[in-house]
């Protein structure tokens, strides 16, 4: 039970990485804020947790609008009473070429996967200030924003954004006990938007199997945890080892 008492926001919590995040927090006595734009999914995910013995309620909110960004906080902090961890989890790829890709689908990629993690962090470190207890965030990079792809424009440059931002965060906020760190994880469950996972792809990486979404739960409860304490402003490289290795190697 290494997060008793705390509470913890999980977004893109209804599915893969963030579903399973949320279950491990849970399971280590924190309460969870399952926040996802998809009702149904947020509702079910609550749902199992409370079912398991866990405390757990469902937050709807559109992560591209800043105003529902504010009002879920808020919500939950009234409804839970507290905030003390934030997994910025939530994301959606292009998946496109730069010669392809509107300013739209641009803007829209940026939004989710960076800009929403900087509007969480900013609410959620207020809220943390306020409650006067510090806090933990993670936000989930990936190791598309360390290097270039031949397609996802969009994604690897907010992936890269999510990395410096996450360094930003920890040292502007450290003098009010807040630490934060991001994780990389690379192919881990199924593709981002996707609900289908293939655990009989081929991967070449140095644990010779694809990542599944406690791989990177796990992780991100150790930085959650006071086991983390002396930890800030990192990246743990959850991605079996290919940021290791020689391209084309196996």
């Amino acid at each position: 039970m290494k997060l008793k008492g705390k509470v913890a926001i999980v977004t893109g919590a209804g599915r893969n990485i963030g579903e399973e995040v949320s279950r491990l927090l849970s399971a280590e006595g924190a309460s969870i804020a399952v926040v996802d734009l998809d009702r149904d999914r947020a509702e079910k995910v609550a749902a199992d947790i409370v079912a398991a013995g866990g405390t757990a309620q469902p937050f709807i909110c559109d992560v591209a609008k800043e105003d529902d960004i504010k009002a879920t906080v808020a919500a939950v902090v009234k409804d839970l009473g507290r905030l003390d961890i934030l997994v910025n989890n939530v994301a959606m790829s292009d998946n496109k070429h730069i010669l392809d890709i509107s300013t739209e689908e641009w803007n829209r990629t940026i939004a989710i996967t960076l800009t929403a993690p900087f509007l969480f962090g900013k609410h959620a470190a207020q809220a943390m200030i306020d409650c006067g207890n510090g806090g933990r965030m993670i936000n989930v990079s990936s190791t598309s924003g360390y290097y270039g792809r031949d397609r996802a424009i969009a994604y690897t440059a907010a992936k890269g954004g999510v990395v410096n931002l996450t360094r930003s965060m920890a040292i502007q906020l450290a003098p009010h006990n807040i630490r934060v760190n991001s994780v990389v994880p690379n192919k881990i469950g199924s593709p981002v938007g996707k609900d289908d996972f293939d655990p009989t792809r081929p991967v070449s990486n140095l644990r010779g199997r694809p990542g599944v979404p406690e791989d990177l739960a796990r992780a991100i409860l150790f930085l959650a945890s006071d086991d983390s304490d002396f930890i800030a402003g990192t990246d743990i490289f959850v991605d079996g080892g290919v940021s290791a290795m020689m391209p084309g190697s196996k």
